[in-house]
């Protein structure tokens, strides 16, 4: 097997894998192993990161819970927000109806399974119960998450080349153009990288329609850019060394993945398991097979502007997800320090 910088197999030789489902990651951190590619968050790697900080300048990288409200998902309702107080010198509060993962959020390794192999390095999900830590986000949150942050500003890239990215489609971004980003800022990513991928999703979204265009957004088909759906770019993220790669777009990927994707399951292509608006997705093989954690909805446009400004596109990173037992997922609490 051709090791890549990493010292682990490259994705090329997990394709031909026969002891484990061809395509996965099972086994390499570990037969009992709960977080997947953050193993590449090593303590020399996280020293590393800390020598970044050059101004000690903090940036917020969530946007608020209730960014969007309606819901992207008509599954996930508006949280409800309550305020209460004992004595008037006092305070305290209760949420109801919060999904985890409806505004900036980090999916955890139980939230999507493969259809023809099952959750990352065999897990039995019928342990996946509320009280049960296995496989949980809390895996996440236990391990800790920090490391090098490096953004590519594709957005900023492709709008000053003269292509901007057309929001409203389901446009694809594939690994040429993420490499022309990383030449265009002279940024190299390392093995253990947390790598933000800017398409300028967010800020369309939220500042550049009307309540009435995000309304006509969302009515289906809803469409949004991100990355394509191709073995090219997830061995792309996996030869690379991704630890985190995360997105200011709904799904990381392109919604909704196009009829041609290479990650229609065998089950749903005989027919034997129903076709869902997860078909094709490249999170099935990204969540399950190789364990990589996912970020989507961040809130990049304060740090690319402070990144352009500098010509500097690398900080240290940190991300805090909710030691929620047996969660599927959290808000991101997400931090670049510069």
């Amino acid at each position: 097997m051709t090791d890549t910088a990493t010292g682990l197999p490259s994705y090329a030789d997990l394709r031909r894998r026969q002891d484990a489902p061809p395509g996965s990651a099972w086994r390499l951190f570990g037969d009992a192993d709960e977080v997947g590619t953050l193993n590449l968050l090593t303590p020399e790697r996280v020293r590393r990161a800390s020598r970044l900080i050059r101004t000690g300048e903090v940036i917020n990288l969530d946007l608020p819970l209730d960014a969007f409200d309606p819901p992207l998902i008509a599954s996930r309702h508006s949280h409800q927000h309550h305020l209460f107080a004992n004595n008037p010198f006092h305070r305290d509060d209760w949420i109801d109806s919060l999904y985890t993962q409806s505004a900036s959020q980090l999916d955890g390794l139980r939230h999507i399974g493969h259809p023809d192999h099952g959750f990352y390095n065999g897990a039995d999900p019928d342990r996946f119960r509320e009280a049960d830590p296995y496989l949980g986000i809390n895996r996440y949150a236990e391990h800790g998450i920090a490391g090098r942050g490096v953004l590519l500003d594709v957005h900023r890239h492709l709008a000053g080349a003269g292509t901007p990215i057309e929001q409203g489609t389901s446009q694809s971004i594939g690994p040429a153009v993420l490499d022309a980003t990383a030449r265009a800022q002279g940024v190299t990513l390392l093995p253990g990288d947390i790598l933000m991928i800017r398409l300028g999703w967010v800020e369309h979204f939220l500042h550049d329609l009307t309540d009435a265009g995000r309304a006509r957004a969302l009515r289906p088909p809803f469409r949004c850019p991100g990355l394509e759906q191709s073995h090219e770019m997830v061995a792309w993220l996996w030869d690379h060394g991704v630890a985190l790669v995360a997105a200011d777009n709904f799904a990381l990927e392109a919604w909704p993945a196009p009829a041609g994707s290479p990650f229609v399951s065998a089950a749903e292509r005989a027919g034997t398991v129903p076709r869902t608006s997860h078909t094709g997705l490249m999170h099935r093989i990204l969540i399950p097979l190789l364990g990589m954690a996912i970020g989507e909805l961040w809130a990049l446009d304060e740090l690319a502007a402070r990144c352009a400004r500098d010509e500097v596109w690398e900080c240290l990173v940190t991300v805090k997800p909710l030691t929620l037992t047996g969660g599927a997922g959290s808000p991101a609490n997400a931090l670049a320090i510069r």
